[in-house]
């Protein structure tokens, strides 16, 4: 049965983490994941219109924080904070979406997984996408997930290929043709 992620946010936990729906009260921890030099290079800014994610402002980061909410309310993504159990704190960012267009990615729930670079394991990495794995078919209409993860990103890529995922020789092709490589696809077992 699906469940609206747009009208209900859930939460969820996993054996070191929690995650639920960004806030602007997170700005501050996650200005350390955004300004984090380590971890720019990892995010996936594909088709996002020239931003690189490297936010050194908690305005700055505050603002993304806002477009975030925003796109949720248009019902265009869903970003969800990374709780470290222990500390309490923020050290990462979840985001997906369905994204329906006329190449190989289309009906496809694009994974965005951004991290704070000593969190870039690939335990932690597999303990993430294990939650959003399970949870995706029930919030989400795609039939398979996509992620990127570039080719320096080793523990990335081994914590994908341990989950199933594969990486894949088709290109996503963005807005203004642009072609990006480097995803990794999970088909999803529907009944």
């Amino acid at each position: 049965m699906m469940t609206d992620v747009y009208t209900t946010c859930p939460t969820f936990s996993s054996k070191h983490f929690d995650y639920r729906q960004v806030t602007t009260k997170d700005a501050p921890d996650l200005r350390q994941v955004y300004s984090d030099t380590k971890s720019v290079p990892l995010f996936n800014s594909d088709n996002c219109g020239g931003d690189d994610f490297h936010y050194t402002t908690i305005e700055r980061m505050t603002n993304a924080i806002d477009y975030w909410q925003e796109e949720y309310q248009l019902r265009g993504f869903v970003r969800w904070s990374i709780l470290d159990q222990v500390t309490n704190v923020a050290i990462g960012t979840v985001e997906i979406f369905d994204r329906n267009a006329g190449d190989f990615f289309d009906d496809t729930a694009i994974l965005r997984l951004d991290l704070r670079s000593d969190f870039e394991k690939k335990a932690i990495i597999r303990e993430i996408l294990t939650i959003y794995m399970a949870a995706t078919p029930s919030l989400f209409t795609s039939a398979k997930m996509a992620t990127k993860a570039p080719e320096f990103a080793t523990e990335r890529a081994a914590a994908l290929t341990e989950a199933g995922f594969r990486l894949s020789t088709e290109k996503l092709i963005g807005h203004k043709g642009e072609a990006y490589d480097h995803y990794y696809v999970y088909s999803f077992a529907r009944d």
